[in-house]
């Protein structure tokens, strides 16, 4: 729902500020006063195409804001969600143009491109009588309102799963078949190299083993001079080493605990440090027979390591990687070999989902057909009362072209019209009179509006060539609208605005030298001025008084469906 609307400097307002409720609101004023101007400045506010010309004289930029509640609009939350925009339950678009032609787009705070601010404003609001933005001339918004009006959800549900698992299957049977294009050199490349590194018959952790023992093979003598220094200095060293030498503190020590127990700790920690000493020497003494040379083993770890480095340049890889390559050129080998039974089965599973599409698609065009013909029977009605007897309102579903299946079916919906007797059916969007569209649009909107709708509708001059009884039924069908919903209607008319749940008075102010608009809710009392107004001209009689207030009073009578259709 749009709540609140701020224009500044946009063509004769310099500033206007309105809050916007449910229901249907009737916009009228003076002829030029300025009241599609604000139709003019929501579409800016939701995408439409700016230029300089919309810029107040002498201002520098032109400001729309549009704020719009959307805790109801499960859609335009889920725009916001996937767009990373934060939102409290509402969304504010602004527009900025400035005196130069250049333009800049807001959701939220956050620059957007036009684009996707046009995106958004479908699913926020729904403007009729301007041909950029009727959803009545977009086929997928034909096609989805009358899947609404039908009921088609559960039906649609299969077709699009049909439709992904189709998709899917095709594009994991293509990547396979690409892969086995030129099989047979590749089986025979990919068993050579699987061959070659199963031969190693590496054990697991041995190149990290056999590159330690070749770094100590031929780094030995650096590693026995080392080995025989510690050796030297720690335990064997003719009685300078430090165990003789830690050897002898120990036993003074000892004699002078005698005299001063306080010596004893010290005493320990030496006789601690002494098995210590020893268990080095060990160790040191072990590790200098092992560097004795086997030349044997020198040699095979010199060929072992040969043979691994020759195969990582080949590999283009680091020795330690050859297991995990190993791994991955064997899993290759086994897709590959089993290429034919893979391909000869996702052809099976192909087939199947297409199958399964086309059985679910059947299943929704037969309920599409019906749906259709009910709808355009009330469309066809609805036209009758609403000024335009004769009209013919038809849904076509044909099938259409399909090479692949579609998550929508396959049947091309398309809504057809034909205003006057005896003229054939042709498309909505081809419709030349912009009062017919929307009149039109507003009997598609009554037929198959959903109980809760979550877009704003703003109807521009739809009473545009009525008069009379007709004018009083499109009031009547606007506030069955507005039942449900937020509409918004400009309107000339007082039989359409007595039936509006507000009215906004919109007036434009001259000085002589300059003007300005200005717009207003309307209380009561002054909305009998307003409509009488409307109905006498410019002098307003006690007549025309009486009878604006019994038009409010008669519109504001509970209505029962059929009779606010009559």
């Amino acid at each position: 729902m749009l709540t609140h609307v701020q224009i500044r400097d946009f063509a004769i307002i310099d500033a206007v500020e309105l809050e916007l409720k449910g229901g249907l609101s009737a916009l009228t004023g003076e002829t030029g006063a300025g009241k599609s101007i604000v139709v003019d400045a929501v579409m800016l506010a939701v995408g439409a195409r700016a230029t300089a010309d919309v810029v107040r004289h002498g201002a520098e930029r032109a400001e729309i804001t549009a704020t719009f509640d959307i805790r109801d609009n499960a859609a335009a939350l889920a725009w916001l969600e996937a767009n990373d925009l934060g939102h409290e339950g509402e969304v504010m678009l602004r527009r900025v143009v400035g005196a130069d032609g250049r333009s800049r787009l807001y959701v939220n705070g956050q620059a957007q491109p036009a684009q996707a601010v046009r995106e958004l404003g479908e699913l926020l609001i729904d403007i009729h009588g301007q041909q950029e933005f009727l959803s009545l001339t977009r086929r997928a918004a034909q096609r989805a309102l009358l899947d609404e009006h039908g009921g088609h959800a559960a039906l649609l549900a299969p077709v699009a799963v049909a439709a992904r698992e189709w998709k899917t299957l095709v594009a994991e049977r293509d990547a396979l078949a690409a892969a086995a294009a030129d099989r047979g050199s590749r089986l025979e490349l990919l068993r050579y190299q699987v061959s070659e590194l199963e031969a190693l018959a590496l054990a697991a952790g041995e190149v990290e083993s056999l590159i330690d023992e070749q770094s100590r093979l031929s780094n030995r003598g650096r590693l026995a001079e080392a080995a025989r220094g510690a050796l030297a200095l720690v335990y064997d060293g003719d009685g300078a080493d430090a165990h003789a030498q830690a050897s002898r503190a120990l036993a003074h020590l000892r004699s002078a605990a005698g005299l001063d127990s306080t010596l004893a700790p010290a005493a320990e920690v030496l006789q601690e440090a002494l098995i210590g000493l020893k268990e080095a020497g060990s160790q040191l003494g072990g590790y200098l027979e092992s560097l004795e040379v086997d030349p044997d083993r020198q040699e095979f770890v010199e060929r072992r390591i040969a043979a691994l480095e020759d195969l990582a340049r080949k590999h283009r890889v680091r020795p330690v990687e050859l297991p995990e390559t190993l791994a991955t050129l064997s899993a290759t080998l086994a897709s590959l070999e089993q290429a034919e039974v893979s391909l000869a089965s996702l052809e099976a599973r192909i087939d199947a989902a297409r199958s399964a599409w086309g059985t679910a698609s059947a299943r929704l065009s037969t309920a599409r057909r019906k749906a259709g013909k009910t709808l355009a029977q009330a469309i066809t009605e609805l036209m009758g009362v609403l000024g335009m007897p004769g009209g013919r309102f038809e849904v076509a579903v044909t099938p259409a072209p399909a090479e692949q299946p579609s998550a929508e079916g396959a049947d091309t919906i398309e809504f057809l019209v034909s205003a006057n007797p005896g003229q054939p059916p042709r498309p909505v969007a081809k419709v030349a009179s912009g009062g017919e569209l929307s009149r039109i649009s507003l009997a598609v909107q009554v037929a198959a509006a959903s109980a809760e709708p979550h877009t704003c509708m703003i109807f521009d001059e739809v009473d545009a060539g009525v008069g009379g009884a007709v004018a009083e039924v499109v009031g009547r069908q606007l506030r069955a609208l507005g039942e449900r919903g937020q509409v918004l209607c400009v309107t000339h008319l007082p039989q359409v605005a007595s039936q509006a749940h507000h009215q906004l008075r919109v007036a434009k102010l001259t000085d002589g030298r300059s003007s300005r608009t200005t717009i207003a809710e309307l209380a009561q009392g002054e909305r009998v001025e307003e409509l009488a107004r409307m109905l006498g001209g410019l002098e307003i009689t006690q007549k025309a008084r009486d009878h604006a207030r019994e038009m409010l009073k008669v519109s504001a009578r509970p209505r029962g469906g059929k009779a606010a259709a009559e």
